[in-house]
């Protein structure tokens, strides 16, 4: 594995977009999954990105889902981030083509670990009040994925509808082996409290022990913005 490295300057900025492709898209929406990040070639102040499918109805299961899929992009500055929301036809298409569609813009104030080689750089104070929002994701070895999916049902059915949890979403680069959670939270403290309890801590404890993983990353971040509507839940 490379040696993770920090990227870009002062001001980075992440854009996770969620998308339920409509039915009459569908061959579109596995398109994007099939061009990865080459659909985001020539972006300006494009950092690193992904175009991730999700589990069944968004959730965590190993059942793919034929129609949510998620974008991350990390970008420059915020504004390179706005304006690829704003002026990007990738996001203009996956608004037209899609039933629900949420874009979230973040600052990370941690990043503990790295993504294909990359740690994103933690420019922002951590949250005293407020929303807080949590990326995780691994690169699950081969020879540990089926001790992984073990825990991993129990520990994310109980992130499905948990106090101060406003949104989460199973996200994955491949099945079974290359898996990430997002979610956003109301506080720091309702984010913590469950990430140090019941049957995530087990899960936690169980990979950290057994080696799971052969490369992962803990980042959080401010959320700046919330726009759209995702699993019927619209946001301002």
């Amino acid at each position: 594995m490379s040696q993770a490295h920090p990227v870009g300057l002062d001001d980075q900025t992440a854009v996770v977009l969620l998308a339920d492709i409509a039915e009459a898209s569908r061959l579109w929406g596995w398109s994007r999954i099939v061009r990865g990040p080459r659909a985001l070639q020539r972006v300006p102040g494009l950092l690193f990105s992904k175009v991730l499918g999700s589990g069944y109805e968004g959730g965590f299961a190993l059942r793919p889902s034929p129609s949510r899929q998620g974008v991350f992009a990390l970008f420059e500055s915020v504004q390179t981030a706005q304006d690829f929301i704003s002026h990007s036809a990738l996001v203009g298409d996956y608004q037209k083509r899609s039933n629900e569609f949420c874009c979230v813009t973040l600052k990370a104030f941690s990043c503990r670990g790295s993504w294909d080689g990359v740690s994103f750089q933690a420019n922002a104070e951590p949250p005293i009040n407020g929303p807080v929002a949590a990326l995780t994701r691994a690169s699950i070895k081969f020879s540990k994925a089926h001790a992984f999916w073990r825990h991993a049902p129990p520990s994310q059915t109980a992130l499905e509808g948990v106090e101060g949890c406003q949104l989460a979403v199973g996200l994955g680069e491949a099945p079974f082996f290359r898996q990430a959670t997002f979610s956003i939270w109301n506080s720091v403290t309702e984010m913590n409290a469950y990430a140090r309890s019941g049957s995530h801590l087990k899960a936690i404890q169980a990979a950290n022990q057994q080696g799971y993983f052969s490369e992962s990353m803990f980042a959080r971040f401010v959320p700046l913005k919330v726009e759209g509507q995702w699993l019927g839940k619209r946001y301002a």
